[in-house]
């Protein structure tokens, strides 16, 4: 086996896409700084963490992700995340979740950017009936990012995620196949 992420490019990123299967891969063939710097973590605590999820399994047996590291062409630096996670290929749906580490990089519809073609990649290359998302009722540009994606807003998850020492809700959002062609023009 080899290394081969999907690669999607946009006006001003260059997303590079890796599966539970390639991080496997980069996690035995290369060394800790090779891997800090092929998946963009600036810290040690980066890393750490990264390496816990791989050692204690990305996946299930039933579910899958595709994760995208976004670099900014401009100055070639990994600057984020993008990615489709709880990938459940029997039902045809995933989750979308993503983040940008760097903030001088935030508020330049950068995300909005990747967004979109994760969206069209989850529905034309994996074959995605619906993505989900589910969001920080208090995420304010993340909510945007979504409703700009014509996601519908199906309820809300009452103390879903546990964050600074304190629960916090989530918005759940879906996007279906056919309402994503229906607006393509977004």
């Amino acid at each position: 086996m080899k290394l081969e992420p999907v690669i999607i490019e946009t006006q001003r990123l260059k997303l590079t896409g890796y599966s539970s299967q390639d991080m496997t891969f980069i996690f035995e063939n290369f060394s800790r700084d090779e891997i800090k710097k092929i998946l963009g973590h600036r810290t040690d605590e980066d890393y750490q963490m990264e390496e816990y999820k791989y050692k204690n399994g990305y996946a299930s047996y039933n579910r899958g992700f595709i994760l995208f590291m976004l670099t900014e062409k401009t100055t070639k630096l990994i600057i984020g995340r993008c990615g489709l996670h709880n990938w459940n290929k029997e039902h045809h749906r995933a989750e979308i979740g993503y983040n940008i580490s760097d903030k001088n990089f935030k508020r330049k519809g950068l995300m909005t950017e990747a967004v979109s073609s994760i969206i069209d990649y989850g529905f034309n290359k994996l074959n995605l009936h619906r993505i989900e998302a589910l969001i920080g009722s208090n995420n304010i540009p993340s909510l945007k990012i979504i409703e700009r994606h014509h996601f519908t807003k199906e309820g809300l998850l009452r103390q879903h995620y546990f964050v600074t020492d304190k629960f916090e809700d989530s918005v759940v959002y879906s996007l279906l196949y056919n309402e994503f062609n229906d607006n393509k023009n977004y």
